[in-house]
């Protein structure tokens, strides 16, 4: 399954904006029995697990749109086997490599006919929504009820969107009582299946995205690619229709007209965060503060309802006041991982820790496996990429119910000794342990960790990219410039309204007309121009240009 997903921001606990996911389902039926001709019920029942899925979500204000499905009938496109950590690293890789190049998405998940050992009956990685790497996970089909693999499905789309098991100590809130099948997050599902999420869920859905996870859902999905066809109603204003708001029982949009998916007279738009009273809002107005130190500002263009696509910091920029390197639209820091995994209070280890104890290369310390499965030591360059290793923080690990401490005592040439604290947490069958480095955090000056190993951020081509933005702007996500307030795209080296080829203006649309108004005057006068008249003319003429360099290039082009 491909997968869109728009997710929303959180304001005050509340979840209000929806955001969209698309997703890309697999189904790998060539082990069982007579795939070939029960190809075409395997897609109907993952319509259904999809609609399921969709139904879920949509109490979290996410709307999961499936835009790829497809049925593995003549031969697996990767190796997936009995082994659920494997067949994941294997499913992930296909994705990235093969998948994501050709048919853009969100999000895949692979619903598989192999039986996994154990109990697991799926698994993903952690807070890895929209990654390139690691936004999918794996379902086992282990029930002929299609809602079966939905709830799986959904459960692994959920932790990948940051959400933890429901564990007891955790006290979650869930509106469905166990005999009616739970909430969806409890860490072993069965019948009746669960359709609701917990409080707890929300809480770390709205932590997660508050962090910078899921920064490619807030654009709205390709209708013309919609797996289902095209229907009034269902959400998506597609090819004929001027709005749509949904059913006519749940239409609550003032602007459309539910059972035609028109406009109501005098309405100018229905939908976005740059349309109010059915108006389009002006240019240059705010439409999508920065979420965290790597996030970049959209603003309302006057020509579109909805706010542009949201776009970041390109990866390995320094991020915004921390010290660390943007990845995916995340500064990921050692300290903020150790945070996550000891509490408040904690801070990563000195260098000797990860050296000493990534060398082992064991299961407490390592620079994750190799291509045998065995875990490999991590090279002294590399020590940084491997198992976290921290200090302080609280007496045991505060993330999962099962997690192991690994303290070691490094002594000092000086004297003295080193604690360092390590964590082997185990947070189910479905999860692979989060105790190591994520991709991104940085390593060393210029450095950032890719692939277990510490590499320069220039291989990203993070300087080449700034270089073109003439030291007024920064680069973003899409290789494109976005300027200082002052200055124009596509190369910040033009008097402007800021921002970028991406994200609108960042001056509202009064100061735009003052400004033009502004330019206009100059050139009436600009032969009149003199060393004795320097204050006038900029008084008169530049009154909404303040920077001094600004109005050197501007009066240059206008006497041109």
């Amino acid at each position: 399954v491909w997968l869109n997903i728009c997710v929303p921001l959180p304001v005050e606990n509340e979840l209000p904006h929806v955001t969209f996911t698309t997703m890309h389902i697999c189904e790998n039926c060539v082990t069982k029995v007579s795939c070939y001709p029960l190809k075409h019920l395997l897609k109907s029942a993952l319509l259904i697990a999809g609609a399921a899925v969709f139904q879920f979500y949509r109490s979290l204000n996410i709307r999961v749109a499936l835009v790829g499905l497809e049925v593995w009938s003549d031969g697996d496109k990767c190796s997936i086997t009995q082994d659920p950590f494997t067949s994941l690293h294997e499913f992930l890789d296909w994705r990235k490599v093969k998948l994501l190049p050709q048919r853009p998405h969100d999000n895949a998940q692979l619903i598989s006919g192999v039986y996994f050992q154990g109990t697991t009956i799926g698994m993903a990685p952690i807070m890895s929504m929209c990654t390139v790497e690691q936004s999918g996970g794996i379902v086992m089909d282990h029930s002929d009820n299609p809602l079966g693999a939905a709830v799986t499905l959904a459960h692994e789309l959920g932790h990948n969107f940051g959400m933890n098991h429901d564990t007891p100590e955790r006290g979650c809130g869930c509106r469905a009582t166990v005999d009616r099948g739970g909430c969806i997050m409890t860490p072993s599902t069965g019948y009746p299946f669960p359709t609701v999420f917990s409080t707890c869920s929300k809480k770390d859905l709205a932590a997660s995205l508050e962090k910078g996870v899921g920064m490619c859902l807030f654009n709205m999905p390709e209708v013309k690619v919609l797996y289902g066809g095209q229907k009034c109603g269902n959400g998506y204003v597609e090819e004929g229709e001027q709005c749509d708001c949904g059913d006519l029982e749940e239409c609550l949009n003032p602007c459309c007209n539910a059972s035609t998916c028109t406009l109501k007279e005098e309405a100018v738009c229905a939908h976005g965060q740059c349309c109010e009273d059915c108006q389009l809002k002006p240019a240059g107005t705010p439409c999508r503060d920065s979420s965290n130190s790597c996030d970049l500002p959209e603003f309302c263009t006057g020509a579109d309802p909805h706010c542009p696509a949201n776009v970041y910091l390109h990866d390995g920029h320094t991020c915004q006041g921390v010290d660390g390197h943007c990845y995916n639209g995340i500064c990921q820091t050692h300290e903020q991982q150790c945070i996550t995994l000891w509490g408040q209070g904690a801070k990563p280890a000195p260098g000797i820790c990860f050296e000493r104890v990534n060398s082992a290369g064991d299961p407490y310390g390592n620079c994750g496996k190799d291509a045998k499965g065995s875990f490999a030591k991590c090279e002294a360059r590399d020590a940084k990429c491997g198992k976290i290793q921290c200090q302080g923080g609280a007496n045991r690990p505060v993330i999962g119910t099962n997690a192991v401490s690994i303290e070691t005592n490094i002594p000092l040439q000086e004297g003295g000794r080193i604690l360092c604290r390590g964590t082997h947490v185990y947070l189910g069958d479905d999860m692979p342990d989060p105790g190591l480095v994520l991709t991104g955090t940085k390593c060393g000056e210029n450095m950032m960790c890719i692939n277990r190993q510490c590499q320069n951020i220039s291989v990203l081509g993070v300087h080449d990219c700034s270089a073109k933005c003439s030291g007024h702007g920064v680069c973003n996500n899409n290789k494109n410039c976005h300027c200082e307030s002052l200055w124009a795209p596509p190369f910040c080296d033009k008097a402007g309204f800021g921002g970028s080829m991406d994200s609108g203006p960042m001056r509202p649309t009064a100061e735009i007309d003052n400004q033009s108004r502004c330019n206009q005057g100059a050139r009436g006068h600009a032969e009149q121009f003199t060393t004795q008249s320097h204050h006038l003319f900029f008084h008169d003429h530049f009154c909404c240009i303040s920077d001094p360099r600004t109005i050197k290039q501007t009066v240059s082009k206008i006497l041109m």
